[in-house]
């Protein structure tokens, strides 16, 4: 195969779930960008875990709220969970590695809080267990999740789903999401500035 066939076949497919997933409506995503601009208006934080792709994402989604997004304003609480390894590899030789991020919360959440975590399975034990103790916590919890959202979309008070099984189609329409979910803060902030 030729590497134009593979490029073309790749960026049909990211195509092709984009607009599935936008066929199917962007509701969740509002409702989440919602939550998070509320917890803003009130002086709350957002925090942001996943990992492998998802950790870089989590990291780009804070980079977008505490900087900016498209729009100048003041910066956003937000913080990525996947950034200090100091905490990471103490918390996951103490406690091991499906406690690395609800130890985070524990630590740094308040009640009003968001957790948004992002996992392309739906089922990585420690986005789960992080959402489980957001929630107990009563911070609003956010799922992000791929294939039919698996127990991290049932921890969730907010679900946004990418029903795909292939992980780098699901990355790419993550990407997106988050994209539209800071623009929709920014949007709705905006307007009290």
């Amino acid at each position: 195969m030729r590497a134009s066939d593979v490029g073309d076949a790749t960026l049909g497919a990211a195509i092709a779930l984009h607009e599935r997933v936008r066929a199917a409506g962007l509701a969740s995503t509002a409702a989440a960008a919602a939550a998070i601009a509320a917890s803003l208006r009130r002086g709350g934080k957002v925090l942001v875990f996943g990992n492998g792709g998802s950790a870089a994402d989590a990291q780009h989604t804070a980079a977008e709220l505490v900087g900016r997004f498209a729009r100048e304003r003041r910066g956003y609480a937000a913080i990525a969970l996947t950034t200090d390894g100091c905490v990471l590899t103490s918390v996951a030789n103490d406690y091991g590695y499906d406690r690395v991020f609800a130890r985070q919360i524990e630590g740094l959440g308040q009640p009003g809080d968001v957790a948004l975590g992002i996992t392309t399975s739906g089922e990585s034990a420690n986005v789960v267990r992080a959402l489980e103790t957001a929630r107990a916590l009563k911070l609003t919890t956010i799922a992000l999740t791929g294939r039919d959202g698996g127990a991290a979309g049932r921890a969730a008070d907010v679900h946004i789903n990418v029903p795909s099984d292939v992980t780098p189609r699901v990355q790419e329409v993550h990407m997106t999401l988050l994209h539209v979910l800071c623009d929709l803060v920014e949007t709705e902030l905006s307007a009290d500035q």
